[in-house]
């Protein structure tokens, strides 16, 4: 990364490999567990509502909107982590900020 900057590359094109890995780590548990939703394993909410008598659809449409809500905030917390991370990387001429 120093090598890099020293040559004169930006900041945010040094680390969009990095950003893209992590982001890709961060979402890989959330994903895999969407896959096997409703197929390998019944989610707990989805389960209550129906043996009390909701339709079985309505519970589908409930756990589907609980996994992207948690997806989403998978997301954003992985980017605002990302953004406030890199903002202490560097300072503003564009160097290692060694002192935090």
């Amino acid at each position: 990364m120093e090598v890099l900057l020293n040559f004169g590359a930006k900041p945010n094109d040094i680390l969009k490999p990095f950003v893209y890995q992590s982001l890709e780590t961060a979402l890989i548990p959330t994903i895999n567990s969407m896959v096997g939703m409703g197929v390998v394993s019944l989610p707990g909410m989805m389960t209550g509502q129906i043996l009390s008598g909701t339709s079985p659809n309505t519970a589908i449409l409930y756990q589907i909107s609980i996994m992207i809500a948690i997806c989403t905030v998978v997301c954003l917390s992985v980017f605002t982590s990302l953004y406030f991370g890199h903002k202490t990387l560097y300072n503003k001429d564009h160097q290692f900020n060694f002192n935090s």
